[in-house]
């Protein structure tokens, strides 16, 4: 199939047993089923690649156009899916409109990288979000949370572009990398991965397998 991505949704986290006793903090996710909607290819596209959608129980409502047509063209009878991500596939892949995408992709043991919504934090100070140090608390100081000085008042007498400032914090897209697969349960299509990934609970997420490095290679 040579395909190294799915498609899956956060259910939450709790805790495994390791054969000596470790306890191993897991999250849980909901990996799949997908189904390929769409497939890259290098003549076409410039590259190669399977366009993978999220076969949830839920059927989507209020389906806009350009979207029912995405789907009438693959001339399967697929269903639209509320959520469409793309994963790179090699040349040679066989894999078509049509096909199933599940969790048995994966094994224990296998290393992922999880892409996801970070939690919204809202409007946030420099302290929480960019982990200022902020002023003394005491003897009067009137300095606590405050940026401090965010400029020159003579030359460029501006506030410079990419200044730390307080502003809107979270709801980014965010990638945890080297993430260990600690079980799969291909029965309820779970996928068990080592520590916590990014969002709430609910959030949609891609998990990738991450490609074996050329040797001397180095990132």
């Amino acid at each position: 199939m040579a395909v190294n991505g799915i498609i899956g949704r956060k259910l939450g986290m709790t805790q495994l047993y390791a054969d000596d006793g470790t306890v191993l903090p897991v999250t849980v996710i909901q990996a799949g089923p997908c189904v390929v909607v769409q497939r890259k290819t290098s003549e076409k596209d410039g590259y190669t690649a399977v366009q993978l959608g999220l076969v949830e129980s839920r059927k989507v409502k209020r389906v806009a156009k350009p979207m029912a047509g995405h789907f009438a063209k693959t001339g399967q009878g697929l269903p639209p899916c509320k959520v469409l991500r793309e994963v790179r596939v090699p040349a040679d892949s066989d894999l078509k409109v049509g096909d199933k995408v599940g969790v048995d992709i994966f094994a224990a043991g296998d290393v992922v990288h999880v892409t996801g919504l970070s939690k919204g934090k809202g409007f946030q100070g420099v302290i929480k979000r960019h982990h200022f140090r902020g002023g003394a608390a005491t003897h009067g100081s009137m300095f606590h949370r405050a940026p401090g000085s965010i400029g020159a008042s003579a030359y460029p007498s501006r506030v410079l572009k990419g200044m730390r400032a307080a502003g809107h914090m979270g709801a980014e897209r965010v990638t945890t990398h080297n993430i260990s697969v600690v079980a799969i349960d291909g029965e309820k299509g779970h996928l068990l991965v080592r520590g916590s990934v990014p969002g709430a609970n609910g959030g949609y997420l891609l998990i990738r397998k991450r490609e074996s490095r050329t040797p001397g290679r180095k990132g």
